[in-house]
């Protein structure tokens, strides 16, 4: 009852600007996104240790009481990670089992 004979030229119309629109809308999404990446980098804290580096260790908050301090260490660089992640040792020479990641790490002035 809606049907007219200009309605196949519409939607044919319709379906030729379609590809456009996708291409405006890709355009809009990745600039949005390059937005958002910018925005997180400028807050994100680069870091970067060597192997040798003294570090300190965040406390994992399950063992660490309210007034105990958040971080332990001093504690070697042995080996990074192309993750970034580090392996460390403690000032006796032994190996950590685990590597850590460098958010949870902090230089070491002495």
């Amino acid at each position: 009852m809606l049907y007219d004979d200009d309605n196949g030229a519409r939607r044919a119309t319709d379906l030729d600007l379609l590809e456009g629109k996708r291409e405006s809308t890709s355009i809009q999404l990745e600039a949005y996104k390059n937005r958002i990446a910018q925005s997180y980098n400028r807050r994100v804290v680069q870091r970067n240790f060597q192997v040798g580096d003294l570090v300190l260790r965040k406390v994992q908050e399950e063992q660490r009481g309210k007034l105990d301090p958040k971080w332990e260490g001093s504690f070697k660089v042995i080996e990074r990670l192309s993750s970034g992640a580090y392996y460390l040792e403690n000032t006796q020479g032994k190996a950590l089992k685990r590597p850590w990641n460098a958010y949870h790490l902090r230089k070491y002035y002495s």
